[in-house]
């Protein structure tokens, strides 16, 4: 849909943080005389109506009687396509749309490179841009990563880098190119089975006329087997990691003690971004060198710097527990206390507990709304762990700076979304920052935007 259709009809924009915020000021430099309706929170709406006068502002939720009274709703990721709401206002002819199916409607022709998956598509996207830039490519770094693409809607580039979310796959328009960073099971509250999570995520490959996947996943592979175009990274003879280096088939290109970003997972990463240049026909050997100086993403295994003797790592980003053993597998060989817990979703912790029943060296603090779960989980199965329940977050940093020894690493690696205590996993993040006793402003990410 381009937003010149939505010229004369009933249109309402539900969602006013900044995806909303885009929506709005994208109408209206296309439509300025359109009736636009907003639904936000209470304590949104007199910012709202300061934002735009000429708004009709709801501060409450919309119902099914209130959506279907609109043609098309402009509706903000966070808000699940699932809702019962939602599905009634469609079924009664309320079409939904969305600032990234907008964007896609504006710029059919644009070359997109759609980045995806469970972990890793934030990381994989801004490396295959500050690749792309290495080379001297025009190229967007956009979309779930933290820019609004309806932000770059008047912007021209060589190449658009989207990272896009589940959330979002299915609005995608044609893609030249997909990548599948990884698939594990999370937002089971946005789409309600892992099942349909699954079945959302690789709507990117419908929308790809090539689709890179992580060739070390049997389930991923097994799933996008029928795409015409399909491309693997990770496994031989395409970019890998072998014994301290990306690979390129046989190729040692890049060792990876020169990586900026740590962890195996990064240079996963890196086999991903440079894969999509590949696939893309650009020269993604002489790129290589570039890795060395990508900044690293905040929060994502961030090192913050030592403080009392212990080293402390954010890596608030993790809302999986799949995403919890990376970090801490990043970290092997040392002495780590690691915070786990946040938000409930109901996502198993089994191989989370068995992966650690071995480890030496590691302490386990639990907190937020899933953390008596986490912590009944590990005492059935390693009744020995070092393991301290919090009953907050600050709580568990205390914890965490009185059990770690000398020398020891303090890591954020939460495996669960911030909700429950925060607006945010930056939030969250900045605020271990904090209590760690550094500055909580921290850095943005870094590229956003075209250059």
């Amino acid at each position: 849909m381009r937003i010149a259709e939505l010229a004369g009809r009933r249109v309402a924009v539900w969602g006013f943080g900044r995806e909303g915020r885009a929506a709005i000021r994208a109408i209206r430099s296309r439509l300025p005389a359109l009736p636009l309706a907003l639904y936000c929170r209470a304590d949104e709406a007199d910012v709202a109506r300061a934002f735009d006068a000429a708004l009709t502002v709801y501060g409450h939720e919309p119902e099914a009687v209130a959506l279907s009274a609109y043609d098309v709703v402009v509706k903000s990721p966070g808000i699940s396509a699932y809702k019962p709401a939602v599905v009634t206002a469609q079924a009664q002819g309320t079409a939904f749309t969305s600032g990234t199916a907008l964007w896609f409607g504006e710029h059919p022709d644009a070359r997109v490179a759609g980045v995806t998956g469970t972990k890793g598509k934030s990381t994989t996207s801004a490396m295959l841009a500050h690749l792309a830039r290495a080379l001297g490519v025009r190229t967007a770094l956009a979309g779930n990563i933290g820019l609004p693409l309806l932000e770059l809607l008047d912007a021209s580039a060589e190449l658009w880098t989207i990272e896009l979310s589940s959330f979002q796959t299915g609005e995608a328009g044609p893609l030249e190119l997909g990548v599948v960073t990884s698939l594990y099971e999370e937002h089971l509250d946005w789409h309600g089975t892992r099942e349909r999570y699954v079945a959302d995520k690789l709507k990117l490959a419908d929308a790809a006329r090539t689709l890179l996947v992580n060739g070390q996943q049997a389930g991923l592979l097994e799933l996008t087997a029928a795409h015409p175009q399909r491309l693997l990274f990770g496994t031989e003879p395409g970019w890998h990691v072998a014994d301290g280096w990306i690979v390129r088939g046989a190729q040692p290109v890049f060792e990876l003690a020169a990586m900026s970003a740590p962890g195996l997972h990064n240079a996963l990463n890196a086999c991903a971004a440079l894969a999509a240049l590949d696939a893309l026909g650009l020269d993604a050997v002489r790129a290589a060198a570039a890795l060395a100086s990508f900044r690293p993403l905040p929060h994502r295994l961030h090192p913050l710097g030592e403080r009392d003797g212990m080293h402390w790592v954010d890596d608030s980003i993790s809302t999986t527990p799949e995403a919890t053993l990376a970090a801490l597998d990043s970290l092997a060989g040392r002495e780590v206390t690691v915070i786990v817990g946040g938000y409930e979703r109901g996502l198993d912790w089994s191989h989370f507990v068995q992966a650690t029943r071995d480890r030496c060296g590691l302490r386990v603090i639990t907190q937020g709304a899933n953390g008596p779960r986490i912590a009944d989980a590990l005492r059935h199965v390693r009744t020995e762990l070092p393991l301290g329940e919090a009953d907050d977050f600050a709580d568990a940093v205390a914890m965490a700076r009185t059990v770690t020894p000398q020398g020891g690493v303090v890591l954020l690696s939460p495996g669960a979304p911030s909700f429950d205590q925060f607006r945010d996993y930056a939030e969250r993040g900045r605020r271990f920052a904090g209590l760690a006793g550094f500055d909580e402003d921290g850095a943005g990410i870094a590229g956003l935007g075209v250059a």
